[in-house]
Formats: C-alpha cells, sequence, structure tokens
C-alpha cells in the first residue's frame, strides 16, 4: 500500500497545503485525505485524477510534483 500515499504525504509537506484544504478542493472528505496521506487506504484511480485536479487548483507545482513522484519509480521495497 502507499505510493499514492506516500507522494501525496511529501506534496502536502512541501508545499505546505493542509489535507482540509485539499479535501475542500477536491469535494471530498478530508477523512478521506487522512486515510490517503497515513497509508490506511489507496486512493482509487478516479481518486488519483481527482488529487492531481484538486492540488492544480491550489499550486499548479504540487499536482505536477504528486503525479511525478507517483509515477516515478520506488527505491523503497523494490
Amino acid at each position: 500500500m502507499g505510493k499514492a500515499g506516500q507522494a501525496l504525504k511529501q506534496v502536502l509537506e512541501t508545499y505546505d497545503i493542509s489535507q482540509n484544504r485539499l479535501a475542500v478542493m477536491m469535494g471530498t472528505r478530508r477523512g478521506n485525505v487522512h486515510r490517503w496521506v497515513n497509508e490506511m487506504a489507496d486512493p482509487s484511480a478516479d481518486a488519483v485524477l481527482e488529487i492531481r485536479d484538486g492540488l492544480e487548483k491550489i499550486n499548479s507545482d504540487a499536482a505536477e510534483e504528486f503525479i511525478r513522484l507517483y509515477l516515478s519509480k520506488s527505491t523503497q521495497n523494490d
């Protein structure tokens, strides 16, 4: 579990974006974002796109970084 969650956590910390702010921009509950960031649940493919879109509304660099991290090869557990 967790590549999307790891990428999201890093982006939120790097760009100082709160889980609540992202949730509002996505039109979802903060609890969903919390579960993804803390790797309690993986977002669906559709949710990954919604995360990108929500981040884009806040900071386009954050959205690009999220996708870059999400699509990059992981050096952990490979």
